[in-house]
């Protein structure tokens, strides 16, 4: 079985997603091996709002709180990940809808207590990947984990995570060929907003430590510095853009793409 293909798919292309499922589907009938993980954090404010839970953020990053955790949990694993997963089937594709909890695939621990229940991947256990792969079935993962360790007895069973980085995870446990961002913004921009199309490791870090690379662009690259490391190519694409997802894939001339060196 060839090397997968991760792919994240951010909660901002949302309302813009039937193309981007349209090209996982034209992708799987080509032959490739795709794993998809989605977000979807504007959907869970949006469900946070009419349940009258106040959405409350530390530097820009949700809190997640026992009730918070409740509507994450159902918008994120349900809602969310089945529209995703219908939509593949209907047009044709062949998906299955899991989470980092089931088959214990991302195990996890709280990353930093002020923001509640939200996970740091510990552990990436990718059985339940290989068997839906080998099956020929598009894993589509929403980014709820197992709280597996340092769990105090009377905490949930799961934990919230941030799928940018939950898509560094499984791309470098799988050994992916790529880990492509669908994003709204057009890729990583230098200090005078210009596209850089491709950048090192090096670079990346420079953007982040400078202040150039801010806000939900850290993460990515955070994640793309991880997969680079070990030799994935990665890239952060315009998921706005008509067939975006396939342009990144059969060649390198979407985005930014990110290099070992």
């Amino acid at each position: 079985m060839e090397k997968p293909i991760v792919i994240k798919i951010g909660g901002a292309t949302f309302g813009k997603r039937d193309p981007i499922l349209e090209d996982i589907v034209a992708l799987q009938k080509k032959g490739k091996s795709l794993v998809v993980i989605h977000g979807g954090g504007s959907m869970v404010t949006e469900w946070l709002k009419k349940q009258g839970i106040e959405t409350k953020f530390v530097r820009g990053e949700r809190i997640t709180d026992k009730p918070a955790l409740e509507i994450v949990t159902a918008v994120l694993g349900g809602l969310a990940n089945k529209q995703i997963v219908a939509t593949i089937n209907h047009l044709g594709g062949r998906a299955v809808g899991i989470s980092g909890v089931d088959g214990g695939l991302i195990q996890g621990r709280i990353a930093n207590p002020e923001l509640g229940y939200v996970a740091g991947a510990v552990k990436v256990d990718t059985s339940v990947l290989d068997a839906l792969l080998k099956a020929g079935f598009i894993p589509v993962i929403s980014p709820i984990t197992d709280f597996t360790f340092d769990r105090p007895a009377d905490a949930p069973l799961m934990l919230n995570i941030n799928g940018d980085p939950l898509a560094g995870e499984i791309a470098t446990a799988l050994g992916a060929e790529k880990l492509i961002f669908l994003t709204d913004v057009t890729g990583v921009l230098d200090k005078e907003g210009k596209l850089l199309d491709v950048i090192t490791i090096h670079q990346a870090k420079e953007l982040i430590n400078s202040g150039v690379a801010s806000g939900g662009m850290i993460p990515k690259l955070n994640a793309c510095l991880q997969a680079a490391a070990n030799k994935t190519t990665t890239c952060i694409v315009d998921g706005r853009e008509p067939h975006a997802l396939i342009t990144a894939i059969e060649s390198d001339r979407a985005g930014t793409v990110i290099r070992a060196r």
